[in-house]
């Protein structure tokens, strides 16, 4: 029997992710080419999409992944180093590329902490992540990190109250960073991606609205049944909360709108989620 753990079954779910959110990033490229946005900007979608695709298959062979958890508030803490963006602090520049660390690192790091949640140290990070979200201020990656941290709060074997008063905690930080204001201007191909497929034409929209939504879901798929690969709820929790995000505000439209960031991040969440499943002893019982 091929059990959630076995090599292939982890290799198919990559395989089908990597169908998926191609065929989402390229009619996000199509869209972008036909409303005359320069090939520069779309084109680095696609080649964020191979380097991500590299780098997922490598961290899928991972023994642990506790170094995303330190990986990933470093980044966050360095772009407040950063020269901001009329007060917003978001990105690290490295060489010629503008990289949004939350939207790179956060759905990794969500599978990390569901596979340390029993390590208080683990809470402790990701608080101080959720914290730094806050301070640059991005509500849509506060949200989606606090829907993937509720997620694995919700799987713990711990007082109600306990678990309780973290859901309301985190709530209540994601509501401080939707609160902040955000002064930059939003960016028709980015975060008007999905507007600008409907003015092409309802049926691109509705395609392109479709293959995000399946690629963000697509988690699921090593979930499990009873009990659920905890792990895999809250990726696909941190990743469906960034696809809805822009229906809520001005917000990046992951892998369909101009932007590397989130190509590489629901890659390198898919690949940490492979490392975990491979890894988890529960999944060969």
């Amino acid at each position: 029997m091929v059990t959630d753990s076995d090599p292939r079954s982890t290799g198919r779910f990559l395989a089908g992710f990597a169908l998926l959110s191609l065929a989402a990033v390229a009619a996000g490229c199509t869209v972008a080419a036909a409303h005359g946005v320069p090939a520069g900007s779309w084109a680095r979608n696609l080649a964020a999409w191979g380097v991500g695709g590299v780098a997922a298959w490598a961290i899928a062979r991972a023994p642990r992944l506790s170094g995303i958890l330190w990986i990933a508030p470093a980044a966050l803490a360095a772009t407040l180093l950063n020269p901001g963006q009329e007060g917003v602090h978001r990105w690290i520049d490295l060489g010629p590329l503008h990289v949004n660390a939350a939207a790179a690192l956060l759905p990794a790091a969500v599978v990390a902490l569901a596979t340390l949640a029993d390590r208080r140290w683990s809470w402790m990070v990701a608080a101080g992540m959720l914290a730094l979200t806050v301070l640059q201020p991005d509500a849509s990656q506060a949200a989606a990190l606090g829907a993937g941290m509720v997620v694995v709060l919700a799987s713990l074997r711990a007082p109600a109250l306990v678990r309780a008063g973290g859901a309301a905690a985190i709530v209540l930080a994601v509501a401080a960073a939707c609160t902040r204001p955000d002064p930059l201007a939003p960016v028709p191909e980015v975060e008007g991606a999905v507007a600008l497929a409907w003015r092409l034409s309802p049926v691109a929209a509705a395609v392109a609205v479709a293959l995000l939504a399946a690629t963000a879901l697509f988690p699921l798929r090593l979930a499990g049944r009873s009990p659920p690969f905890t792990p895999a709820l809250a990726l696909a929790a941190c990743c469906a909360v960034q696809a809805l995000a822009p229906a809520f505000g001005a917000f990046p439209v992951p892998l369909v709108g101009v932007g590397m960031s989130p190509v590489l991040g629901f890659w390198l969440g898919a690949g940490a989620l492979a490392a975990a499943r491979r890894s988890d002893p529960a999944a060969c019982s």
